[in-house]
């Protein structure tokens, strides 16, 4: 009889032992096992000789449900990591690495996926018949060469061709296993690729020869400079190989275009992985990864956990991305995991920025990682001149001062795009009362409600809770209801208003809601089919719009007294990337601030010096007032209903650490954002100059900490290395 470590999704920092008397299980299997009244999906983590509970009280395995691990050792050496580091429980970082449909115990083994095919009919059709329905002729000659995955068909060829053809009789569904064979090195097709600029190939020569270890590279290009080209050579040399490449992207906008252009450039299929896929689709990318039948793979953060069998290279592009880090569960960040990943798997990292975070670049000035620069951006394109708007004691127009308003009418008169920034959704952030001056809130979080008059509704972004809008003041009763601020609803509505002869489009968290909307957004931006873009931060996230001459950022100056130390680095990232979206192509670009406080040092150095300059400044800043990355943190956070209970919950843990050498205690204080979701919310945080130190310290209490009196009235987590205060 066997005893099995089995790492089980339950918030407990431990492994749980089971009995086994079957053939030996290796590291990495699924089980099926009794917990309590439940049953859980767990897997193997060991194998042990004694146990700390009574052998005659252990239960057995139940099932077991995989041939073979689905975890390769690397990855099994990364989530055991991943627990020690962040001091998480592992089963809980066992489950966030394996795609759901794994995690509820369905099998690992490829699963039969809905093809189209050619019916009779359709293998006799003359396509000459479809010369009026190009899509149809396409669809029709696709399938000709091979049968096409009905998912996927949808949006290469789209729904009103299939359905088309569907009656017209000439194509039918049918179900069959796919092969999980390699075939995309007979496949690989090298089209279009253009002759790197001299800064482009010393970053692609520097690479490619350490394609065979590790190496860490931050590849630092300024915006348009051709990162993307320095990927592309690289990964050539990588498939030659016959070795796979994993590509992380910040969010899932970013993935359409890439994928498009990695398609066309190697002429092969692509893995994608992403929250927008149901689960049968992110498992059958998983399964194809891993028995190698892919070259590419491009996902966001939690792709980093996706098993490859020859890994050659992994890319973090806008490694600078703040989606990287994940804020609820297990607070690892994908771009730290994937330096460890590539240690593990001996194969080169690029970190890829036209603003790298303080963290990264330090470890680039220090040696730690090959710093590559591109200081030129690719063709003829030249950098956007940047500038600061006055707006004090000047009208503003739905926000918009009138002198910007003229340059936008300059720039939309050229024919060109405009871009207008500004980061809050909804019509308004605030509905309040003329009379009175009340101000409706969200009893919940104690914030305003934001307005959003399309939807006829104030909602809290915060919590989610929402309400109709008020025909009257529930305080004196008056009708004189008015919107306070602007939110990218009420921008679109005043800039129709204002330019009615151009078409205007708003891209945020509502209105890009939805599968493929996003992408059909940004395809018709660039089909030219709007002319004023107005949006949220999506907007700044490495998009290329060649006909976008102008950006306009309306409001910088929250940012600039934020209580964040982070706030400052996050403004001139957000302000560098804006500008990199304007002037791309041939045409020059130009971007305005509008701010009440033209001369900030942080405006003016960002505009007349440039982010690197910044960069180095903030770093001896940050050197001066002992913060990361010169100093390592941990951030404990409690919130109860009580605010009390949750500072005395943190007062406790405060004790533990207080005779700890060289770790410092800063609170309990409120969190930025005190209430929410009607709970209060306490923060402690721990800091050390000693990365090793902080770790040791909290090895060492969290068991203690888990048993605090007071933790069955709060809810409590730990962040290490907090990138979030609010």
């Amino acid at each position: 009889m066997t005893i099995l470590r089995v790492a089980l999704p339950i918030p407990k920092r431990q492994l749980f032992d089971y009995l086994y008397d079957g053939k030996e299980l290796a590291t990495g299997v699924r089980v099926r096992v009794s917990f309590g009244p439940r049953k859980l999906i767990g897997v193997v983590w060991g194998t042990t000789q004694t146990s700390e509970w009574d052998i005659s009280k252990l239960k057995s395995i139940e099932a077991v449900l995989d041939d073979a691990p689905i975890f390769a050792p690397v990855l099994i050496k990364l989530c055991s990591w991943l627990a020690q580091y962040y001091k998480h429980p592992i089963g809980d970082v066992v489950q966030t690495a394996m795609p759901v449909a794994l995690r509820k115990g369905e099998s690992s083994q490829a699963k039969s996926i809905e093809y189209w095919t050619l019916s009779d009919t359709g293998q006799s059709a003359d396509l000459s018949s479809l010369s009026r329905a190009p899509k149809q002729r396409s669809l029709m000659a696709a399938l000709q060469q091979q049968d096409l995955v009905k998912a996927k068909t949808k949006s290469d060829f789209g729904a009103a061709a299939v359905k088309a053809l569907t009656e017209k009789a000439l194509i039918e569904s049918i179900e069959k296993l796919p092969s999980l064979k390699s075939t995309w090195q007979q496949d690989l097709l090298i089209q279009d690729k253009p002759i790197a600029n001299v800064e482009q190939a010393i970053a692609i020569s520097c690479i490619e020869a350490k394609l065979d270890q590790y190496g860490c590279f931050l590849l630092d290009g300024i915006t348009g400079s051709g990162k993307t080209e320095v990927y592309l050579q690289a990964i050539e040399q990588v498939l030659k190989q016959g070795e796979q490449v994993l590509i992380l992207v910040p969010e899932i906008g970013l993935t359409p275009q890439t994928v498009h252009r990695f398609k066309y450039r190697f002429g092969i299929d692509v893995g994608i992985l992403h929250s927008g896929l149901n689960n049968n689709e992110r498992l059958q990318v998983w399964q194809q990864s891993a028995s190698g039948q892919l070259g590419i793979i491009i996902g966001t953060r939690s792709a980093i956990f996706t098993p490859m069998l020859k890994p050659g290279l992994l890319i973090v592009d806008e490694e600078h991305d703040s989606s990287y880090k994940q804020q609820d569960g297990l607070r690892y960040h994908a771009r730290d995991l994937a330096v460890m990943r590539a240690r593990e798997e001996n194969i080169p990292l690029v970190l890829g920025s036209a603003t790298p975070a303080l963290e990264t670049l330090n470890n680039a000035l220090i040696g730690k990682y090959q710093h590559l620069k591109l200081n030129e951006r690719a063709g003829n394109a030249s950098l956007a001149t940047q500038h600061v708007f006055d707006i004090r004691q000047q009208p503003l127009q739905f926000g918009v001062a009138k002198g910007m308003l003229d340059r936008m009418s300059q720039h939309l008169q050229q024919g060109s795009q405009v871009m207008l920034f500004i980061n809050r959704r909804g019509y308004a952030p605030a509905l309040m009362c003329h009379q009175c001056g009340f101000v409706e809130h969200c009893k919940r979080c104690d914030k305003p409600f934001t307005v959003h008059k399309q939807l006829y509704k104030l909602q809290c972004h915060h919590c989610g809770s929402a309400k109709s809008i008020p025909k009257s003041c529930q305080q004196c009763q008056s009708n004189e209801l008015t919107s306070m601020g602007v939110g990218t609803e009420q921008l679109e509505q005043g800039l129709a208003s204002y330019f009615p002869q151009y078409s205007s489009i708003r891209i945020d968290s509502d209105s890009a809601r939805g599968k493929n909307k996003l992408d059909n957004m940004l395809s018709s931006i660039n089909n030219n089919e709007h002319q004023i873009l107005i949006g949220t931060q999506i907007l700044s996230k490495g998009h290329h719009f060649p006909n976008v001459t102008l950006v306009l950022i309306l409001d910088v100056d929250g940012a600039l007294f934020s209580a964040d130390y982070r706030a400052a680095e996050h403004l001139a990232q957000l302000i560098t990337q804006l500008a990199g979206r304007a002037g791309r192509a041939e045409k020059p670009g130009e971007m305005w601030l509008q701010t009440h406080d033209p001369g900030h040092p942080l405006l003016q150095d960002l505009i007349n010096n440039g982010y690197a300059h910044f960069a180095q400044y903030a770093l001896l800043e940050r050197q001066h007032a002992n913060l990361p990355p010169f100093t390592f943190q941990a951030l404990f956070k409690a919130q109860a209903l009580s605010a009390r209970d949750a500072f005395d919950f943190l007062q406790q843990i405060a004790q533990l650490f207080s005779d700890v050498d060289s770790v410092d205690c800063l609170g309990p204080i409120p969190a930025l954002m005190e209430k929410r979701q009607g709970q209060y919310r306490m923060q402690l945080l721990l800091q050390s100059p000693q990365r090793s130190a902080l770790q040791k310290a909290i090895g060492q209490q969290i068991k203690q900490i888990e048993t605090l009196n007071l933790t069955n009235k709060i809810r409590w987590s730990l962040d290490i290395d907090p990138q979030d205060f609010s």
